[in-house]
């Protein structure tokens, strides 16, 4: 991938960003009704959402594109993306609407459990609007667009069908498609259906982030190779369940090891989201696929250090300078 100016480099993050209800520490439940602490925090979360922020504060000029509604949580969401530098001008606001919602049910032992109220979303009719033709034709201005399984799980058949549409037409003047595995099978009416989607978005990807975590819900019992094989695209991530990526890419093939942790894990959550924004950044500035798994590495492993998807900008790696840039060019 060529490098760019980090002034100008532009990404699109499509996905869906939710409302998150998490219990206070020590406040888990007990399992019976009218019993346990029953006290939750109020937050935000999504994958596309975390791997944007991620990027903005690596200094990547990053738009979020969603739907949102036109209540006050809608509005806190979009402030908050304001003051992470996240650009808001592809967000639809519709009349009458919310966004997702889910609640995180931890237990004595610390086990998780999620509880999801999306359907009637705002995000889910993205595909679908007045607005979308637009917002769709806006992506062939970007350098990369982000998009993960999740994203795709929100959208009926015709919406993903016009989206991978609308990726194809970019792709001809430059865009390069970044497609993230994140899969959730609750998202998705079946694994068959699952499969399909996945197989259209190996075909028209630049580049795929995957892991075992991913692709073995989907394709049970299958090795490595295997699971590689079943992604044509020329740049390929695949993540292991130890902290090692298998990388494919035009040059050649190469294993990257993360290097040891010096401190404690306190939550994962956000892992594979900070990587993809850690990566798309280095590949932007002109690192190599080697460099930029490194450097995806890096910031996961400083990510899981600290409690929630998003860490504090203090605890933030210095900021690198990027290479001098070039043109981008279009896919043949």
């Amino acid at each position: 991938m060529n490098s760019v100016d980090m002034t100008m480099a532009s990404v699109a993050c499509i996905g869906e960003c939710m409302v998150e209800l998490r219990q206070a520490q020590g406040g888990h439940s007990t399992g019976q009704a009218g019993q346990g602490g029953g006290l939750y925090s109020r937050g935000f979360g999504g994958d596309t959402l975390n791997t944007a922020v991620y990027l903005a504060r690596l200094e990547v000029k990053v738009d979020y594109l969603t739907a949102l509604g036109d209540d006050a949580l809608s509005d806190e969401m979009v402030a908050a993306w304001n003051a992470e530098s996240i650009g808001t001008r592809r967000v639809v606001r519709l009349p009458g609407k919310l966004p997702g919602l889910y609640m995180i049910q931890t237990d004595a032992k610390g086990e998780r459990q999620f509880f999801h109220w999306r359907d009637s979303a705002a995000a889910r009719q993205l595909m679908s609007l007045p607005e979308t033709d637009e917002l769709l034709n806006s992506l062939m201005s970007y350098d990369i667009v982000y998009l993960s399984a999740i994203t795709l799980s929100i959208y009926d058949a015709a919406g993903r069908e016009r989206l991978f549409a609308a990726i194809k037409r970019a792709r001809l003047l430059g865009t390069r498609f970044v497609f993230d595995t994140n899969f959730r099978a609750r998202g998705w009416p079946d694994r068959d259906v699952a499969r399909e989607v996945f197989a259209a978005a190996f075909a028209a990807a630049d580049i795929v982030l995957t892991s075992t975590e991913d692709l073995l819900a989907l394709y049970p019992g299958e090795s490595h190779e295997q699971l590689m094989a079943r992604i044509p695209t020329p740049e390929l991530v695949f993540r292991l369940a130890e902290p090692v990526s298998l990388l494919r890419f035009p040059a050649g093939t190469s294993e990257v090891r993360a290097e040891p942790m010096t401190k404690p894990v306190v939550d994962t959550t956000a892992a594979g989201d900070s990587f993809a924004a850690a990566y798309i950044a280095a590949r932007l500035g002109g690192a190599d696929p080697l460099e930029a798994a490194q450097a995806g590495h890096r910031l996961a492993s400083l990510v899981i250090c600290y409690a929630g998807a998003i860490i504090p900008g203090y605890a933030m790696p210095p900021k690198k300078r990027h290479r001098p840039a070039t043109t981008r060019q279009a896919t043949k």
